[in-house]
């Protein structure tokens, strides 16, 4: 079976790099789908993300690959024969906003799974590290 784990990735965190660790052994192949939307103002453009993810992850996981894609994940999930998507949950917070997202793309045709954050990394967030972060 197919999953994509979509998200902006701006940066691509442990908490990313984990939860993509976990699917990858849950599903047969894993698409990480970064998203190209302009109106949450990424500090780079989705190609770029995309590379960025692509060279952390080990060349070994041979079952994940990564795209960029602009649009709705449940058309990119339809155009690519895509089962099901990922989402990770850090907390409470969290689950009601992807709960919502999930309901949207099971009535488009597709499910969502719901991973758990690891608890030592369910602090961290993007835009935390990008916060952290010295300017770019």
């Amino acid at each position: 079976m197919r999953a994509v784990y979509p998200g902006s990735f701006d940066p691509f965190t442990p908490g990313h790099f984990n939860l993509v660790e976990r699917a990858r052994v849950l599903f047969d192949e894993v698409v990480v789908l970064v998203a190209v939307n302009s109106a949450k103002h990424p500090g780079t453009d989705g190609e770029d993300r995309a590379a960025a993810v692509r060279a952390v992850l080990p060349v070994e996981w041979t079952s994940v690959t990564v795209a960029a894609w602009s649009g709705l994940t449940s058309t990119y999930c339809r155009r690519h024969d895509v089962a099901v998507i990922v989402r990770g949950l850090r907390n409470t917070t969290d689950l009601q906003a992807e709960y919502q997202l999930a309901a949207m793309n099971q009535s488009l045709g597709v499910p969502t799974v719901f991973l758990p954050a690891q608890p030592e990394l369910a602090a961290v967030s993007s835009t935390a590290v990008r916060t952290l972060a010295p300017e770019r």
